[in-house]
């Protein structure tokens, strides 16, 4: 999700940030697993720790279902953060859902109630994938795919719970591969100098091009294309680029005479029924494990961070939200845009693959270091917020000494 308001903290110093990941048998030693097990490389469904009526208030029938539960137990943070976002690999087929929920734990030792972050499932055939709405009080609000801290209380401790759900017909659970949590805290008046070279100048990744806008009108029903779709946009190339993506007998309920149908399946893939929108950060990092893809959603501090994924091969989408000529020849929208960083000139300017373009020819953006990075990085810009895929054979690049470990 894009926007304003992002990061705020009265914290004078630079931005923060931090993500705690549960992805290996290790990270497991210490968890709450209530009826859920890690086996075989994922975390499971092996015995049912209780039932719920769960209701779809987005059309489907309500439904008897068996749960199984992990919750990481509080987890202290190395400062007071304004945001948390969490996000996570999992394949969830028809008749499975996961449910992650969110606590928090504020500097006076107060604790929130739980709120709700995610009701997800791989597809829409037997549960709409949404979040909640209206979840706000002293503690803070959750802002779609963010929880945000109220002015004044930020947190200083969280606690994650992932219910793994399936209907009573269902013999097998869904299969979560990683979860992973991201919190920050970024300066409202934050500037810093623009970053300098960090290995990645003159490296340019060959990532596809897909233009939203070849696809205004497409699928009202899930937002309809056009300006909306930035994220699905973003999403399919980042797919495509590792070689993979939905079969053709997938995407038959697509116009066949759409150019590149996989933008269209994505849409449905990610689209957030609450939100009603196709922007659900979370939900764009989560779609790509259908396809063997492990995905997060983290905030980065600088382009030098930047620069290590590209140094690894890994393309990186970023969110940011700016005023008309804060960013010279990008397209304007505004409700804000995600754009794809492919590399960098040999110059350090910022090589871009921008969805928000007339065609696909034109998707490939080159803009200025400094403008891109301010931008990207301003509280009420983004904050800094990337969303990422990579297969799990191709390694993440080693963190910033010295610094939080961001991913």
């Amino acid at each position: 999700m894009t926007g304003e308001n992002r990061g705020r903290s009265d914290d004078p110093t630079v931005p923060r940030a931090v993500l705690h990941r549960w992805s290996e048998a290790r990270d497991f030693d210490d968890v709450v697993l209530r009826g859920t097990a890690w086996s075989d490389g994922a975390l499971r469904l092996e015995s049912v720790e209780g039932d719920e009526t769960f209701v779809d208030q987005h059309g489907h029938a309500a439904l008897a279902w068996q749960y199984a539960t992990c919750s990481t137990g509080w987890r202290e943070l190395p400062f007071p953060a304004e945001e948390l976002i969490p996000s996570w690999t999992a394949l969830a087929p028809a008749g499975t859902r996961l449910m992650v929920r969110l606590r928090v734990r504020d500097e006076e030792g107060e604790v929130s109630p739980w709120y709700v972050m995610a009701h997800w499932a791989s597809g829409d055939e037997v549960v709409h994938r949404t979040t909640v709405p209206g979840q706000a009080g002293p503690f803070g609000a959750v802002d779609v795919d963010v929880f945000v801290a109220a002015s004044g209380r930020p947190v200083r401790a969280y606690e994650l719970d992932v219910r793994l759900a399936r209907t009573r017909d269902v013999s097998e659970g869904p299969v979560v591969r990683a979860f992973q949590l991201a919190a920050s805290s970024t300066p409202p008046e934050h500037r810093q100098p623009v970053s300098g070279p960090a290995g990645a100048w003159g490296t340019v990744l060959d990532v596809p091009r897909r233009s939203q806008e070849l696809h205004t009108g497409h699928s009202p029903q899930w937002d309809g294309g056009g300006e909306a779709w930035s994220a699905p946009a973003c999403t399919s190339m980042l797919v495509e680029y590792f070689g993979r993506g939905p079969a053709d007998g997938e995407m038959t309920w697509i116009d066949p005479a759409d150019t590149a149908p996989q933008v269209d399946f994505t849409a449905r893939a990610v689209y957030d029924y609450a939100y009603k929108g196709c922007g659900n950060w979370a939900f764009n990092a989560a779609h790509p494990a259908r396809y063997g893809l492990d995905g997060m959603v983290t905030r980065l501090r600088s382009l030098n961070e930047l620069e290590r994924f590209i140094s690894a091969g890994i393309p990186i989408a970023t969110a940011q939200s700016f005023r008309i000529g804060e960013l010279a020849g990008a397209g304007f929208s505004p409700a804000g845009s995600i754009k794809i960083v492919c590399g960098f000139t040999a110059e350090g300017d910022v090589v871009v693959n921008d969805p928000l373009s007339a065609t696909d020819e034109e998707v490939r953006r080159i803009y200025p270091r400094g403008e891109f990075e301010r931008v990207w990085l301003s509280a009420s810009g983004g904050g800094g917020v990337v969303y990422l895929i990579h297969p799990r054979e191709l390694p993440l690049p080693a963190n910033v000494p010295g610094l939080e470990p961001n991913w």
